[in-house]
């Protein structure tokens, strides 16, 4: 089992300290993170329970934790808001937004019954071209393609990345997504750029990711000040390490920075 950096209270400690006049952003295993910015904070995608160990446990598909939880989703109840990419649980958890009751949440409009299901309360629903403004943190909704750019009967898109603005900067949370044509100009230029890695092996029967190498050419095409790996030291079926990702960066000049779970990445105004 990987231990995180900093877990449970030294992680709260860790986000009390952080100084004012920087972006502050914790990895928080898999796709999920913790963003501040001047006193408020966001949460985007946290999986901060074992929901999916149970569920699979007894199937021919176990989910096994590779990291140890990070905190206890209650303890971050002071957040401002928190949002949900698209409808899988490892991105939309029910364990986790019940913990989290009263802080408002951001998910596609295509899953609004079951974002409200799940977390108990109504959401605020978003679409590809849409922002909602959620306590100084504008988050703007781009397509996602998890294998493929899809959309229900209504037309709306089923899985999303975000891009949020607070204050300086523009942070980009791609959500579960592979390539697809004009992906980068829809982002534009961003501080930090979240991007999975996990890529894409049929054997293991979910939706694919970017491949390491992928991920490392977006953040280089949108001209991301860094780039974070993600989706990644979760599960032990579907997992890739880093090693493409900091390579291919290496390769295009493109800064980046691989955190461990409970790990703080801080950025200043250009």
């Amino acid at each position: 089992m990987i231990r995180p950096l900093r877990s449970g209270a030294a992680l709260l400690a860790d986000v009390r300290a952080a100084p004012p006049g920087a972006l502050h952003l914790w990895w928080l295993g898999q796709s999920g993170f913790l963003v501040a910015w001047e006193g408020r904070h966001v949460l985007l995608d946290p999986y901060l329970s074992d929901s999916l160990t149970r569920k699979y446990a007894d199937t021919d598909k176990p989910h096994v934790r590779m990291t140890e939880l990070v905190v206890d989703p209650a303890a971050l109840a002071f957040a401002d808001g928190v949002t949900a990419s698209h409808a899988h649980t490892d991105h939309l958890d029910p364990d986790t937004l019940r913990a989290l009751a009263g802080v408002p949440l951001v998910a596609p409009e295509a899953h609004r019954a079951l974002a409200r299901e799940r977390a108990g309360a109504e959401p605020l629903g978003i679409d590809d071209g849409e922002t909602v403004e959620v306590a100084g943190f504008s988050i703007a909704a781009v397509p996602a393609a998890h294998d493929e750019i899809e959309r229900d009967a209504a037309g709306r898109m089923l899985h999303l990345g975000y891009v949020v603005r607070c204050g300086p900067f523009a942070v980009y949370h791609a959500g579960d997504t592979v390539p697809y044509q004009g992906q980068a100009e829809r982002v534009g230029a961003v501080d930090v750029a979240l991007l999975p890695i996990n890529g894409r092996r049929p054997e293991r029967r979910v939706a694919g990711n970017l491949w390491g190498d992928e991920a490392a050419e977006l953040a280089h095409a949108i001209g991301a000040r860094v780039a974070v790996p993600m989706h990644f030291e979760q599960f032990a079926f579907n997992t890739e390490p880093p090693d493409a990702f900091a390579a291919a960066c290496e390769r295009l000049g493109q800064p980046y920075r691989v955190l461990r779970a409970g790990e703080r990445l801080s950025v200043t105004p250009r």
